[in-house]
């Protein structure tokens, strides 16, 4: 259904939805010239606020879960860029988005791959069971030996493996911390794993020297 100014419904519904949550950060208030016809403002917000809870985000997912056009999203992600309110990151052929100055490198390449499913679920499944080897990570999954092989060699060239007497997770503390905070948007996975992350941080994480 459209309303008179043109604007579906259920777009406005989403849009409005996620404008609420980046109206209540600090980076509201994002344009000074939007437009009744185009909504700016809400849009925005609407990034903004879809960003705060799906951080590295890359470009098709922001266009596709806002309903937003190739061009508007283009716009005013470019705008949002330009206001120093975002970060644009590239991520092999992906252009990822988070808010700025709330992530270090470690953190936007963690982003990364907890937005792929098979490389968010090894590193879940290793953050709830350390010990977990590669055959039981592809039991887990549901996929190969290869694949996880396969996987595992670009999450240690990335920072976030280890593969040195099996497979351990660097920096687990700030991985867990990512995926617990936003867990809602990495799947029931992710979700089950939040539920129990008092558990997991108390694991002795040595070697995870960042503080929060």
């Amino acid at each position: 259904m459209t309303s008179s100014d043109g604007v579906d419904d259920e777009k406005r519904a989403t849009l409005r939805r996620f404008a609420a949550v980046g109206a209540a950060s600090p980076l509201a208030g994002l344009s000074e010239t939007a437009s009744a016809e185009t909504g700016d403002n809400d849009a925005r917000d609407a990034i903004t606020g879809y960003l705060s809870t799906t951080p590295g985000a890359h470009f098709s997912k922001i266009r596709d879960d806002l309903q937003l056009g190739t061009g508007e999203t283009q716009h005013h992600l470019r705008h949002l860029t330009d206001a120093g309110t975002i970060e644009r990151y590239r991520d092999g052929d992906y252009k990822r988005f988070v808010l700025a100055n709330r992530f270090d490198e470690f953190e936007k390449h963690a982003l990364g791959y907890l937005r792929r499913e098979t490389p968010r679920g090894m590193l879940v499944e290793l953050l709830s069971d350390p010990d977990a080897t590669g055959g039981d990570l592809a039991d887990a999954l549901a996929v190969s030996a290869p694949t996880v092989s396969k996987y595992a060699g670009e999450l240690e060239e990335a920072g976030l493996l280890s593969r040195e007497g099996g497979y351990t997770v660097e920096r687990p503390t700030t991985v867990l911390l990512l995926v617990v905070r936003h867990a809602d948007s990495f799947g029931e996975r992710a979700m089950r794993l939040a539920r129990n992350a008092d558990q997991h941080l108390a694991y002795d994480y040595a070697d995870d020297a960042r503080e929060f």
